[in-house]
């Protein structure tokens, strides 16, 4: 038997969702590396401009160009738009501001409860409906976050707030995490019929706001070539082209399918960080991860869709 066409096109968009979450994985590291290199603002200003741009122009060559911004319901611009601006703020800050490298993993980790997130947030926004098991993946997610975050001395919960240097990090990194959960909720509500999304525009605006912001805050940047390729890389993989492919996925693809694929972010973004940052994480973190993880799965399946029970 052939696929239809409507079939075919949620499968692509289904990959695309994959691809995404891929590249993704490798944001945490990089941005670490970058801000090292060039300071918060600086970094996470040239990424996201640079992204803005690139996505620009690749539309521009689409039929019917950038015009196609303007067929777009003004609620989905507004609305997703500012969400989309405050994920990218609050998360490249979270990891710039981090005082250790290993903070940067917690701070990955916390970033990654959307996956449930947006499982959690499709009852109230896509009609969704949750079986009596939800609060359990819910639970161990957040128990997943609270080892990873206390480390391997103290098992008590005013643990989390024994280092004050993480807190503003780890408050954004949570922050970050609900906002996206929204956003692949509502972008799919708001403009889910529509042929093309507002991503290349969302991610200049946030470029500019975080340049914005720079220009009134003293950085030291360090220029040389890996820096440059990195950059290049952060710009055109995870910081135009995933999120571009995230927006088709979340608005054509399998919601439930898409969020249950990113449930293994965690995971992929703690190795790649480990790897490229260097960084030996202890016990605890791995055992948060899984954890996210398996709240995540849980979580995915405790969601009845909506076409499902209509």
């Amino acid at each position: 038997m052939f696929s239809s066409p409507h079939l075919s096109d949620v499968r692509r968009s289904n990959l695309f969702g994959l691809i995404a979450i891929l590249f993704w994985s490798t944001t945490i590291a990089f941005s670490r590396n970058l801000t090292e290199q060039l300071g918060t603002l600086t970094a996470a200003a040239f990424i996201y401009t640079l992204a803005g741009l690139t996505g620009l122009i690749y539309a521009s060559l689409q039929p019917g160009g950038i015009l196609k911004l303007r067929q777009l319901p003004r609620v989905y611009l507004l609305g997703c738009g500012a969400l989309f601006v405050a994920y990218i703020t609050a998360l490249y800050i979270a990891v710039g501001i981090s005082a250790t490298r290993v903070h940067v993993l917690v701070v990955g980790l916390i970033n990654y409860l959307w996956p449930g997130l947006s499982l959690v947030f499709s009852i109230p926004i896509l009609g969704n409906r949750a079986r009596p098991f939800l609060p359990l993946g819910v639970a161990l997610a957040l128990t997943g976050i609270w080892l990873a975050i206390i480390g391997k001395d103290q098992f008590t919960f005013l643990a989390i707030f024994q280092d004050r240097q993480a807190l503003l990090p780890y408050g954004l990194a949570l922050f970050a995490a609900v906002c996206w959960g929204l956003y692949s909720n509502l972008s799919r509500r708001w403009a889910g019929d529509n042929d093309s999304g507002a991503v290349p525009l969302f991610l200049l605006t946030s470029g500019i706001l975080l340049g914005m912001i720079r220009l009134f805050t003293p950085e030291t940047t360090r220029w040389a070539l890996p820096t440059g390729l990195e950059l290049a890389y952060m710009a055109i993989l995870p910081g135009m082209l995933a999120y571009i492919l995230w927006d088709i996925a979340v608005r054509k693809g399998e919601i439930i399918l898409i969020a249950s694929l990113s449930y293994l972010t965690p995971l992929l973004s703690t190795i790649f960080s480990i790897l490229i940052l260097g960084v030996q994480p202890g016990i605890t973190l791995w055992l948060g991860a899984i954890l996210v993880i398996g709240g995540a799965v849980i979580c995915k399946a405790s969601i009845i869709e909506k076409k499902e029970f209509e």
